[in-house]
């Protein structure tokens, strides 16, 4: 394991435990003590992420527009994804540099739409099963800026950009600055990727990668911004398995649901040995400091505030009608989604009596860790 992975599983191991304190709770009525224990906060903790997306979903509901939004996926192939697998800021980063000059490139042609996009842009890693499989949701208006900025350019109602021609591109893109990444010295190589490391190898690998498929595809739009926001809600602060899918643990073995493509999208249930869980798992664990979820364009941080008050100005429609048109899921119905649902820290009603309300008596510090020698940092409840 890398030095992030072990972080990753130690901080996973003491979430919702006495190693990182809490409070103690009592209950009016009968007099049982319940203590409710500090959460990790990693972010690639399924049991902290409800509050977090919350947190992020009431700043985003102030900034979409009354249109149709589309959603767009770019995927790699997998031998792409084995290089990724080595390399993840380098690569997840081009992935994001080219999934982003894409969409700007072909919506600016004005054979297509001939406007400025302005979207956000998320990271997953995984399958349903856990497997590494890099790529990017991209969340995106139905409509652009104007070249000049005088006029809101409408797309169609079912219909945003040509998929063929998106692919295309991608893959174009994708392995140019693969490959000056490459001249740089950028990228390291090493089991089934190390011939690589030679510049014969790698010429022949781009040219063979060129010709496999290089999928991207466009759902259907959403029909108002609350599905939009419901859609971000499950997909924003989310990690390659929450608590909710897994079925059983024991000693040896993990049991969980997952959804197969090959079966229609039926559910499914796969047993994977302990080890062999946690080795998919910590495939999907993030360089540090690495931003998941960015936005290019017209939402690009530096001007959005500007650019977001054009908008609404050219479409008609004041930031007050637009707030109150996408008022933000609250903290209570995200963390009850299955997709995010976990125990929460601070109880209310007593579990013992079920008629008392429980009352803070005190805090709880955290205690030592006897493997690693020394006191776990504490997390705010």
């Amino acid at each position: 394991m890398t030095s992030a992975q072990s972080a990753v599983l130690s901080a996973l191991s003491r979430c919702r435990t006495a190693a990182l304190g809490g409070h103690l709770y009592r209950c009016e009525r009968c007099g049982h003590e319940h203590p409710a224990y500090n959460g990790c906060r990693d972010r690639h903790c399924p049991s902290c992420l409800g509050g977090k997306s919350a947190a992020w979903l009431t700043a985003r509901s102030s900034e979409l527009l009354p249109l149709p939004y589309f959603h767009v996926v770019f995927t790699v192939p997998q031998q792409v994804a084995a290089v990724a697998l080595g390399n993840k800021k380098v690569v997840y980063s081009i992935l994001f540099r080219a999934a982003a000059r894409t969409l700007q490139q072909i919506a600016a042609d004005p054979r297509h739409l001939g406007a400025q996009l302005g979207f956000l842009a998320i990271l997953h890693t995984w399958t349903q099963t856990l497997q590494h499989h890099p790529h990017i949701h991209c969340v995106v208006p139905g409509g652009g800026l104007a070249p000049d900025g005088s006029r809101w350019v409408r797309s169609r109602e079912d219909f945003l950009l040509p998929v063929k021609v998106l692919s295309k591109l991608f893959a174009g893109k994708f392995l140019d600055l693969l490959t000056k990444a490459y001249e740089r010295g950028e990228l390291r190589f090493g089991g089934s990727t190390a011939s690589l490391a030679q510049a014969h190898g790698f010429k022949q690998w781009v040219r063979r990668v060129r010709d496999k498929s290089w999928v991207v595809y466009s759902k259907p739009p959403f029909g108002s911004p609350q599905q939009v926001l419901k859609y971000l809600a499950r997909y924003t602060h989310r990690v390659a398995i929450s608590n909710a899918r897994i079925v059983s643990v024991t000693d040896t073995e993990v049991a969980f649901r997952y959804r197969s493509r090959k079966a229609g999208n039926a559910m499914g249930t796969m047993r994977l040995a302990g080890e062999e869980f946690l080795r998919r798992f910590l495939l999907h664990v993030l360089p540090k400091g690495f931003v998941r979820i960015r936005h290019f364009g017209w939402m690009a941080n530096r001007d959005r505030k500007a650019k977001l008050a054009r908008c609404r100005a050219l479409l008609g429609v004041t930031a007050a009608a637009a707030s109150q048109e996408t008022e933000a899921p609250n903290r209570r119905d995200i963390e009850q989604d299955p997709a995010t649902s976990q125990p929460q820290p601070e109880p209310k009603r007593c579990p013992n009596c079920k008629l008392g309300l429980l009352r803070l008596v005190r805090s709880l510090p955290a205690l030592m860790n006897t493997s690693l020698g020394s006191r776990v940092p504490r997390a705010p409840p």
